[in-house]
């Protein structure tokens, strides 16, 4: 660690992951379930911080176990973005998502996500400098940290941002259904009240972010699954596309797991290869020009196919 680094460890880092999951309202099962999670994602942040020279940055990140190697990426999005706001001229990120991070540039953007939001910066005020297609993804890390950091105020007072549009809204709903799920340690029961609780119209874009975080993320077991899928089946398209779209990350990074194909074969009724096939199809020939993001016309692709 460069002398630098250690500075920038020691104001920015975060001295304990156990003790974000011991907050106020999280469920006892999520740092039981889900603290490698969440020691992968601190582990690629504090790299980032300590040195984020590429070479250094990489080898530190491929060290990490295969199927937690998303959430490291994910870290190191979030420092690399954190950096890049003090010194905007060196363009970090950028190398990073071009280079050593190209394969992993779905979780990067996640982690920027979670850096716009420490630092105060709407996602789609960052766009312009972002991926056409995955840069929206910023705006589902967004709502994650929000949900996850600030659950009173989003989670049980259902607010909602003021400074997002109606579509990034949308993908702030989707990240903070990733944060229910993590936060309640997978306990179903408790993440089906928790959407419950939430306007109607927010239930969709909700439940594919818990069916993302349960086929990524895993930490429990088949009927779990199964379980969530009978609580939630009327958004079932919503979780087979969150699932396709952990299998296709997965894919793309060339760290399959074997929670992601379960997770598939239950919301999908198929395998995580199939599933990757029917997220990567969708995104073949998106408008260069359209009214809506690309995003969404890819999420509302990837959708019909599974309601089909």
């Amino acid at each position: 660690m460069t002398t630098v680094g250690a500075v920038r460890r020691r104001l920015f880092g975060i001295p304990s992951a156990q003790a974000v999951f011991s907050r106020p309202g999280f469920a006892p099962e999520a740092w039981e379930r889900f603290a490698p999670v969440a020691t992968s994602l601190m582990e690629g942040y504090h790299a980032a911080l300590e040195d984020p020279r590429m070479p250094v940055l990489a080898a530190r990140l491929e060290a990490v176990e295969p199927s937690l190697k998303g959430f490291a990426y994910e870290g190191a999005g979030m420092g690399l973005a954190a950096l890049d706001a003090t010194a905007p001229w060196k363009r970090r990120l950028e190398a990073f998502a071009a280079g050593p991070g190209a394969r992993h540039v779905y979780p990067v953007y996640v982690g920027v996500g979670l850096a716009y939001a420490r630092l105060r910066r709407t996602p789609e005020s960052q766009l312009a400098a972002l991926d056409p297609l995955l840069g929206w993804v910023t705006a589902d890390g967004y709502g994650f940290h929000e949900a996850f950091f600030k659950r009173r105020r989003y989670v049980e007072q259902h607010a909602v941002p003021t400074r997002l549009s109606r579509h990034g809204r949308q993908y702030f709903d989707q990240g903070v259904g990733r944060a229910l799920w993590f936060s309640n340690g997978g306990v179903v029961d408790r993440v089906t009240r928790l959407v419950a609780g939430f306007q109607p119209d927010r239930h969709a874009d909700l439940w594919s972010g818990v069916g993302l975080a349960s086929a990524y993320g895993g930490g429990v077991d088949e009927a779990a699954l199964r379980a969530l899928l009978a609580h939630a089946s009327a958004y079932r398209p919503q979780l087979a596309r969150g699932a396709a779209t952990a299998a296709w990350g997965r894919r793309t990074a060339g760290n399959p797991a074997a929670h992601t194909d379960l997770a598939c074969r239950i919301f999908c009724e198929s395998g995580s290869d199939d599933a990757a096939d029917v997220v990567e199809e969708a995104a073949r020939d998106l408008p260069v020009i359209s009214v809506e993001p690309r995003y969404e016309i890819w999420r509302r692709r990837t959708e019909a196919r599974f309601a089909a």
